[in-house]
This record gives structure tokens, sequence and C-alpha cells, in this order.
């Protein structure tokens, strides 16, 4: 379970109105005390995660959420953390006090899980209060309380989940035994000390399971380490900002992309991407450029996001261009300023919140598009670097 990343877990959210027992529920399927339980309404004020295991679905994260009615005076802030928490929910459970039944709050929420297309379950709480209740296959009635339906509640979240699970790839399906890659990891003044950043981690796992023989290089030695191989690479996978550096060395017949539109592909937003990355051009004088990352971190002098893509981006269009920038779990709502989004990798993302962020700019009609595509597409290279997923990608 510790081997699993946050960002590929299956993270399970628990809505409702304040006082249903969403808290002593978390509690309850955790079997520890993750979230402060009282009879007050509104004692969960913030977002609480917990990071837990439930057979056999796996490693997953379960986050206790803020009332949906919250009528105190923090809580039109605390009902929008909560809004923010369904854009990265995999699985809602909408968590109703038996005693008073659904709620048009409750239903309120339903609608925005439908729209979102975000699976959920019904769980009525607080059995323990009414005499005679009758469960059945339609309804998973529980007591936090008393512990009544917890583990078969468990259950139903495990198989619920599964169902509605997709089998994902990075790379995968795009590989063969014994196949040849070549992955270039640039070691400069924004590299990790002492280990491999998140993307090139999972790339280079499932190229291991895959049997796949593997090169690991940097841009400086690329050209050496290809004069000394016998047999061609099928690929070369390489960190996006080296584009410019090695797309001469790599010869034609060998596949060449990045980490980061492999994530893309990932996690099921690659066309919307390409699409945005064709907007560079058409950027005109002061456009402004929302440019967000997904995680936080300590930024460099010469960090990617507010560095070098700011100057890229005047360099290659021209134009004098205004620059705003957001991270981790920021992401704005209101995005009709922007011409256009630029968007990291989104390795520190679940696909559900990724998507989340791409749903957002298309219906508020603003492109997007994420760093590597953006760097491939201003080094001319863009198709090139789509080319192995030509037979899968409609434009």
């Amino acid at each position: 379970m510790n081997n699993t990343l946050v960002s590929q877990r299956c993270h399970i959210a628990f809505f409702g109105c304040t006082n249903s027992g969403k808290s002593t529920l978390v509690n309850a399927i955790a079997n520890q005390d993750v979230s402060l339980v009282s009879d007050i309404k509104g004692t969960t004020t913030d977002p609480v995660k917990k990071t837990m295991e439930i057979l056999p679905l796996g490693a997953v994260v379960l986050f206790d959420t803020a009332g949906i009615d919250d009528k105190s005076e923090l809580g039109k802030l605390r009902i929008e953390k909560t809004l923010r928490i369904l854009d990265k929910t995999d699985v809602a459970i909408l968590v109703v006090d038996i005693t008073t039944g659904l709620t048009g709050y409750d239903s309120d929420l339903i609608e925005k899980f439908k729209k979102k297309n975000t699976p959920y379950i019904i769980v009525y709480n607080k059995s323990d209060l009414l005499n005679n209740v009758v469960d059945d296959e339609e309804k998973i009635t529980v007591s936090a309380k008393t512990g009544k339906n917890i583990d078969k509640l468990k259950e139903t979240i495990a198989d619920f989940a599964l169902k509605n699970k997709k089998e994902k790839y990075i790379l995968k399906d795009l590989v063969n035994q014994n196949d040849i890659v070549v992955l270039v990891i640039p070691i400069d003044e924004s590299a990790p000390k002492g280990r491999l950043i998140l993307p090139q981690q999972n790339v280079l796992r499932e190229l291991l399971d895959c049997n796949c023989r593997i090169i690991c290089t940097q841009e400086t030695e690329l050209q050496d380490t290809l004069n000394m191989l016998n047999q061609k690479p099928k690929m070369v996978i390489t960190d996006s900002q080296v584009f410019e550096k090695i797309k001469d060395i790599v010869p034609n017949e060998i596949y060449l992309t990045s980490f980061s539109i492999l994530f893309a592909r990932y996690k099921g937003i690659l066309e919307v991407l390409v699409q945005g990355a064709y907007k560079i051009s058409k950027l005109k004088d002061n456009d402004t450029i929302l440019i967000s990352e997904g995680c936080t971190h300590h930024r460099q002098c010469n960090d990617i996001g507010t560095v070098k893509f700011p100057r890229w981006l005047k360099d290659f269009t021209k134009k004098e261009l205004n620059f705003e920038f957001t991270s981790g779990d920021e992401f704005k709502s209101d995005l009709k300023k922007y011409s256009l989004i630029i968007h990291c990798g989104g390795c520190m993302l679940n696909p559900q919140e990724m998507i989340s962020r791409i749903k957002k700019a298309q219906e508020q009609n603003i492109d997007i598009v994420n760093y590597g595509m953006a760097i491939a597409y201003m080094n001319g290279i863009l198709d090139r670097a789509l080319k192995i997923f030509k037979g899968e990608m409609v434009f």
C-alpha cells in the first residue's frame, strides 16, 4: 500500500449535510480517528484526507468533507472546498441521515455527481436510531456509531469502484518484450537531488514490467549512447525541456516523445491538449496566459513555469504577453480572462482532477495545453512527438 502513489489511488470522498455522520462513518471505515466528531453542526471545516487500503480494491484515498448545507459564517468557503474535492473524486459516497431522509441539498449533490459523471453510492446512516430498518439491495443502511454494516459498505465500495475502474497504461500497449527504449533524463538545477521525478519513475517501472531493455542517459550523452547500440531503439522518451537539444540527434525512424505527453495520454486528455498547442501561434499582444502546475515545489531561479515558459512564448510568438501562475490545489474557477492555459504534466494529480480542470477550460471556451506538447509545438516537432499515437487519435 505504501508504494502506491496518491495520484494513482482511487479517490473516495464522503459528501452530505452537516450532522449526517460523515466523519463518524469515515472513522469507522478507517478503523481509527481520522476526523474530529461532535454533535455540533459544522464540526468538519476543511477536507480531511486519509490513505488506507480497502480490499479487494487496494490502496485508496478517503476524503471527509464539510457539510454541503453549512450555514455558518465561513460556510460558503467550506462548501467551495468541499466542491473542490469533488473535482478529484473517483467514487462519491453521499451520506444521508436516515431519520430525515434525502434533502434538497442531497438532491443537488446528486445532480453535481451526474454532471461530472462521477459514480456515486447513497448510504443511509444512523440506522441505530430507528426500529425495524429493512436492508435491501437498493438501499445501503449503516450505523457508523455501532458498526452495523460497515464491513458490508466497504465491500460495496470496493466492488463499485472496481466495476467503474478502467484499466490504464502509460505505454504498456505501445511496446513489446525486448524492445529497446532510451530515456533521456536531464540532471540540471531543477532535477531533485538523489531521485527521479514521478513521470520518470512510472515510465521506467512500466517498461521493466514489460521486459523491455531500457537505457537511461542525459541529453549530453545521447548521441554517444545511440552510436554504441547495435540495434536501433524503438523509441526515445525525453524530458520535454530538452526537445530542442535532441530532436536532430534522434533519427526520424525512431519514435520520439516525452514523459508529459505520455501522461496526457494516460489521463485521457491527449487530443484536447493537442488542439490547445495550435493556439500558441494565434496569441496576440496583451493576451494573458495562465501557467498552472498541479504540485507545489521550491522554485529555482530558472524555473520552467515562471521563468522559462514566459521567455519561450515571447520568443516564439514575438508578442507582448501577460502571465499569471497557480500551483497545487489552486485552479481558478473563472478562466475567461485567459487566452490560453499552459498546464504541467499533472503527474501529482489523479486523472479525475486533471479531467475536471480540462472541462472547466472547455466550458469557458479556453484552450489548454500541457508543457510537453507546447514545447514540442514550439520546436516544430509536435507531429513527430505524437506519431506513435496516430492510430488512436482523431483530429
